[in-house]
């Protein structure tokens, strides 16, 4: 699956970008300092790699050189309020893959990231998630099922029919057998937010599941649906 380590030193923007990167289906660790980052990082685990470079205890640049250095294949997304060209060339001559400015928008840093996953080969391939209706549970690839409550089964149920197809906020919500326009949306945004947390709990995989903004949800993941 994809995940990242998230290095920024900001606690409201590492939070902000950290929640944003978890709908987005990454399973982001963030830390604050280079210092949690060595402590953190995990080039068995870690394909990616988002790093700011004014930190408290050093430069980012000074870490981008050290795994560059140690042979680390790790994709490297810099970003920083450092956003003058000069910097920029630095940045990637040190062996950053993209430079972005803290003042990117959200979906561009998102298909920047997605970019660098498919040149490394993230995510994997074949790696089937499958929903069983009559035991009520998801079994992610590899791992033991995890069991559902009756709404979480049909939520996932209609967004797993079409892997890669985009489900309206309005169908899901429909699907459950909810008014559309007296439901509170809120509430599925909790429950998508738990099943989220619920899953990594348990297997330490992120759900393969894509928040798309103001629109709904897409689950990109290879699927299998069993009565």
């Amino acid at each position: 699956m994809k995940r990242l380590v998230f290095l920024e030193d900001e606690d409201i923007l590492r939070e902000e970008i950290a929640d944003f990167l978890r709908d987005q289906g990454y399973l982001v660790d963030a830390v604050a300092s280079i210092g949690e980052f060595k402590l953190c990082y995990n080039p068995g685990r870690h394909r990616l790699a988002l790093l700011d470079l004014g930190l408290p205890d050093g430069d980012g640049r000074e870490l981008i050189r050290e795994l560059r250095g140690r042979g680390h294949r790790v994709g490297i997304v810099v970003l920083t309020a450092r956003g003058g060209i000069r910097d920029k060339v630095a940045g990637l001559e040190e062996g950053a893959d993209y430079y972005l400015a803290k003042t990117v928008d959200l979906d561009e840093l998102a298909a920047t990231l997605a970019a660098l996953a498919r040149r490394l080969g993230e995510p994997e391939k074949g790696a089937c998630w499958t929903l069983e209706l009559g035991a009520r549970r998801l079994i992610p690839p590899g791992y033991q099922p995890l069991s559902l409550s009756q709404q979480d089964l049909t939520v996932l149920q209609i967004l797993m029919q079409r892997p890669g197809v985009a489900v309206s906020r309005r169908q899901i919500i429909e699907a459950q057998g909810e008014n559309y326009l007296d439901y509170d949306q809120r509430r599925l945004d909790t429950q998508i937010s738990r099943l989220r947390r619920k899953t990594e709990e348990l297997c330490g995989l992120a759900l393969p599941l894509n928040t798309l903004r103001n629109a709904g949800y897409c689950f990109f993941a290879e699927a299998e649906i069993v009565a």
